[in-house]
């Protein structure tokens, strides 16, 4: 049985296939955050089962950025590439070792940042307006 009633699964569906390319884009880095916030606050509590889980699915999210990046187009997609490649092996590492301090460095210190830009990236996009940085 899901939590979800069909309503809700319909507008979550509705969602995502209107979402424009930046919006999604958007959608993925908050859920990146929110995955790593919920895998450090379960590893900090001493649940690895939980904490996998939403690891597992953080670098579910990474590897689809890195799939979606076309480092022939842009001269800074190499190194976005690596550091997508750094955040996955950083994720490994403390997912192994239960390690909540690991995980908040990279959320603190690369996905929230590269969330936030993204996200004003995606506004000036829709808008045309630079966002107030």
């Amino acid at each position: 049985m899901t939590s979800r009633s069909p309503r809700a699964g319909r507008y979550l569906s509705d969602s995502l296939s209107t979402a424009s390319p930046a919006t999604l884009l958007v959608m993925l880095w908050d859920r990146l955050v929110l995955d790593l916030k919920r895998g450090e606050d379960a590893q900090r509590a001493g649940d690895r089962e939980t904490a996998h889980t939403n690891l597992i699915h953080a670098q579910d999210i990474i590897r689809e950025l890195q799939v979606g990046l076309d480092v022939e187009k842009w001269d800074g997609g190499p190194g976005l590439m690596a550091l997508y490649t750094w955040m996955v092996q950083e994720l490994v590492a403390a997912n192994m070792s239960g390690d909540a301090d690991r995980t908040a460095v990279v959320r603190v210190e690369t996905v929230e940042p590269l969330a936030e830009a993204w996200r004003q990236a995606a506004l000036e996009s829709l808008t045309g307006v630079p966002a107030a940085r």
